[in-house]
């Protein structure tokens, strides 16, 4: 590769690791090497193409972690919770990611994070179905309540990187809906309570301003959102988008938790928790300093028509 400074990007043929291996390869000031399970998938192909070095490693696998890190001097770390859903799985993930880090000596790792949705709703709370006996939104409370706290113990120099709501959600699972009656429907179960959204896009901008910036942002924790909307402003947007009128009818938690489909209960008892804990998401969350970190970002509108024939 080149004289640059190499950043392995963990998950780059994924929404987060996919922008910031494209968002560091276009601002030029780093080398990216592009982690995958799967070197020769089309996403790969695509990121080695823009520039980037593509190597094989798997997260359960730290040896191959510790070749995909070696002489590179900083890393983007995400899990890709919703692959398997399992709590367990993931802690063992981040042990092999801190593990190889240290190994490799990294400089500077950005690590994608959440918070401990427990701090506001407790495990004793029934208004929010208990998961795995000791969570409430597990994705969430495994970075927050204990993989924060292992990087911090690790020593290794880390940015926190605390995400909101994909907007990418909006132009697959959860994009609007052909009701009975014929028209479009939104059911997101928000209620009235606004969102905290953010296009992937702009995930990839803001980690890669924050890899230039290392004396500024290592140890501390930047929570990301482009825009706080509610149902009514979202469903305007994709009326806006499409052309024709999409109605904004959410469903109730549990309404949402009886779908059946994987993972349908957690995503229940995360929207609650967007929806009854404003203080602690939305709060969490600069919309502000998240413009200031990716300038050029995308409204909500913007991004659902670069996406329309997604939807």
């Amino acid at each position: 590769m080149s004289g640059k400074k190499v950043i392995s990007v963990v998950g780059a043929t994924g929404s987060q690791g996919g922008a910031v291996a494209r968002a560091l390869l276009d601002g030029g000031e780093f080398a990216v090497r592009a982690i995958t399970r799967n070197a020769s998938s089309e996403k790969a192909k695509a990121l080695a193409e823009l520039g980037a070095e593509v190597v094989e490693a798997e997260l359960n696998d730290e040896t191959s972690l510790r070749e995909a890190f070696a002489g590179a001097y900083g890393a983007f770390m995400v899990t890709p919770f919703w692959e398997h859903m399992s709590a367990a799985k993931e802690l063992v993930e981040i042990e092999n990611l801190i593990s190889a880090a240290n190994a490799a000596r990294l400089r500077h790792v950005v690590w994608s994070t959440l918070e401990d949705t427990r701090e506001v709703i407790a495990i004793g709370d029934d208004r929010m179905p208990t998961l795995d006996e000791i969570y409430k939104v597990p994705h969430f409370d495994v970075k927050g309540g204990v993989a924060d706290a292992m990087f911090e113990k690790s020593g290794l120099p880390t940015t926190y990187v605390r995400v909101a709501f994909y907007w990418d959600n909006l132009v697959t699972d959860l994009k609007p809906q052909r009701d009975a009656d014929g028209t479009l429907g939104l059911h997101l179960p928000m209620g009235s309570t606004p969102i905290a959204g953010i296009a992937s896009e702009d995930i990839g901008r803001a980690v890669a301003t924050l890899f230039e910036r290392p004396a500024e942002s290592i140890g501390n924790v930047y929570g990301l959102a482009g825009e706080q909307l509610t149902g009514e402003q979202i469903a305007d947007a994709f009326t806006q988008v499409l052309g024709e009128k999409v109605t904004y009818r959410p469903a109730t938690h549990d309404e949402f938790r009886a779908y059946g489909f994987p993972g349908a209960v957690e995503l229940g008892n995360m929207f609650q928790y967007y929806a009854e804990f404003p203080e602690s998401y939305l709060g969490r969350r600069d919309v502000g300093l998240t413009r200031e970190l990716s300038p050029n970002w995308l409204s909500l509108p913007a991004f659902l028509t670069r996406h329309r024939e997604r939807i």
